[in-house]
């Protein structure tokens, strides 16, 4: 019996996948996963119900297992209280640097090779979508 933090079968599998470099994306339930993922993406459902699995959970169980090196977010209206970017921000500390780029470009980079793994969450907050590059092991 597995005694990781992460026991998804086919999320375990996905992640050893990933190497340096490799983007990962926790897309909120609002996501449009036919459109917007890459040709090489896995898509794994976590999106049971409005609500279930929300974002902060599938990052702070993936911040366990792996390493991140940056994170990127879709820029939301100047008016836009984000929620989801400062709890995200506060999960991944001060030594990850959290970036916003705007809605076509963020598109763009989800759809690019490089990102290999699309997780769907039940997150219902707006803007909340998070583009993770994994980072290096460090010894």
């Amino acid at each position: 019996m597995l005694k990781t933090p992460i026991i998804h079968p086919e999320l375990l599998s996905e992640l050893g996948k990933c190497g340096h470099k490799a983007q990962i994306l926790i897309a909120d339930s609002n996501y449009a996963f036919k459109a917007n993922v890459g040709p090489e993406a896995t898509v794994v459902y976590l999106n049971l119900a409005p609500g279930l699995l929300n974002a902060d959970v599938i990052l702070e169980k993936l911040l366990s297992v792996i390493n991140v090196e940056s994170a990127l977010m879709m820029e939301a209206p100047a008016d836009f209280d984000n929620t989801a970017a400062a709890a995200y921000a506060a999960l991944l500390g001060p030594d990850v640097p959290l970036t916003f780029t705007g809605r076509w470009d963020f598109y763009d980079k989800v759809k690019s090779p490089a990102t290999t793994l699309v997780i769907a969450s039940g997150e219902g907050r707006r803007f909340a979508n998070l583009l993770l590059t994994v980072g290096v092991v460090k010894p």
